[in-house]
């Protein structure tokens, strides 16, 4: 089958399966690898990336579902090797942990802010609970959401208080 996919701003062609999906297309056919392939259940959020500004597991979409509209990846948010405030802040806060689970957490936190622009530490955890991170570092990616929401608003906080805000997270953890 024939498919027109338009990912990260550019279009390409492809000769699939009706029933390839897109993680598979993303990785093997456009060599975008940034897209990881967890579960393939959708549980554990690795393959997430935006479908027309929005969350959506790969692991769970055919290709050809996504034909038409804008598929975004990980590879998208550091054009010509310039990081995005997200991977900036993830960085600071050291929540890049192993690293297998970072994209699908940081396109789930541009969905997130491009909604929420101030989210609470709350609102971080519960969008982030559909994330599974098997280093169990929560607390870092959470800190480094709130910087990076702040740093796009361009009111970064210090380093320590948007840890601070995200230190009750011991007490609540996410629910898998």
């Amino acid at each position: 089958m024939r498919l027109i996919l338009r990912v990260n701003g550019e279009e390409h062609r492809l000769e699939v399966e009706p029933r390839r999906l897109l993680a598979d297309a993303l990785r093997e056919d456009l060599g975008l690898t940034g897209t990881h392939l967890g579960c393939e259940q959708g549980a554990c959020g690795a393959c997430t990336v935006l479908l027309d500004g929005g969350a959506v597991r790969s692991c769970l979409l055919f290709a050809v579902q996504a034909e038409g509209a804008e598929v975004t990846t990980v590879e998208a948010l550091s054009p010509g090797g310039v990081l995005h405030p997200l991977q900036e802040a993830f960085r600071d806060h050291h929540a890049l942990q192993c690293g297998f689970c970072t994209p699908g957490m940081l396109l789930t936190a541009v969905d997130l802010l491009a909604r929420n622009p101030a989210p609470s530490a709350g609102e971080v955890r519960e969008e982030l609970s559909g994330n599974l991170c098997r280093c169990t570092g929560y607390q870092r990616i959470v800190a480094a959401v709130l910087d990076a929401a702040a740093r796009l608003r361009g009111a970064r906080p210090a380093a320590g208080a948007a840890a601070g805000a995200a230190a009750g997270w011991a007490d609540h953890p996410p629910q898998p």
